[in-house]
């Protein structure tokens, strides 16, 4: 017999852990507009991610790096403006962490401050661990992100599946540990082995969302984009598209040029 789940009204870190301990699948999506965004809460998503993929998705970069700080909270703010129930999460962007504690502390400051979400995301194990520890000393909430580290690409040269070899294996799960020991209240694991995503789940307390990192975590989060099929060249195997709006955004589109020019648009019914 099914057991009815728990109805949250409004998602907070503590409902994510909540969710786990329930064995309630997590759901995270990203958005980085007010419209969208409406959408995507209003449809029920647990979590909403201004993600630093807007560099790729938003403005057509070839990686995330070149999106800065101000850049992400414009699109966090609009995202924020929308939302009714879904916690809101934002990337701290490449060069706004990593080297300096304190720069790590300003820049989560001025998302919270300046955009009003929830929480934030970094990238990175033991090596950001003064950012982290820094961020969460000031009250703010942190998710951290491990595995396949976007804006460390140039690091790796590759976009392939992670910790495939036991040492880097068992790098990631004493990373994931040590999030949780230092405070984060969840961890995106991105692109690594299904086994291993489900030894680290299964080993922590707070949830693991994964991408690319099969079932056997606490949750999984897509590019909205992707998954509405608005893009088209990305194809990774861990990717579902629940619709093909490239090609029917694509056709809509052709069709009001053509009716503009057969001045078939407006018709009667449709001018004063």
């Amino acid at each position: 017999m099914s057991v009815a789940k728990k109805q949250y009204k409004r998602i907070t870190t503590n409902t994510l852990v909540e969710m786990k301990k329930n064995g309630e699948k997590v759901s995270m999506l990203t958005a980085y507009d007010y419209t969208m965004a409406k959408i995507v809460d209003g449809a029920g998503v647990d979590v909403i991610l201004v993600g630093d993929s807007a560099s790729n998705v938003m403005a057509g970069h070839e990686t995330t790096l070149p999106i800065t700080l101000d850049q992400m909270i414009y699109h966090a703010s609009s995202v924020v403006r929308a939302i009714e129930r879904a916690l809101v999460v934002v990337d701290i962007p490449f060069g706004s962490y990593q080297s300096d504690p304190k720069e790590a502390l300003r820049s989560a400051i001025r998302i919270m401050k300046e955009s009003g979400a929830h929480a934030v995301k970094v990238e990175g194990g033991r090596e950001i661990k003064e950012s982290i520890k820094r961020i969460l000393n000031a009250g703010i909430p942190v998710m951290g992100h491990l595995g396949l580290t976007p804006q460390s690409i140039y690091k790796f040269g590759t976009y392939t599946v992670r910790a495939k070899e036991e040492q880097e294996a068992q790098q990631l799960k004493e990373d994931a540990k040590m999030l949780e020991r230092a405070g984060c209240f969840g961890i995106v694991l991105e692109k690594i082995p299904a086994k291993l995503a489900k030894e680290v789940a299964a080993s922590v307390s707070i949830p693991i969302i994964g991408i690319g990192a099969g079932n056997g975590v606490d949750g999984q989060v897509l590019v909205l984009h992707d998954l509405l099929g608005m893009t088209h060249e990305f194809n990774p195997r861990f990717l579902r598209r629940y619709m093909n709006l490239f090609e029917d955004m694509t056709e809509s589109i052709g069709q009001y040029v053509k009716d503009v020019k057969a001045v078939e648009f407006p018709n009667e019914n449709e001018q004063y």
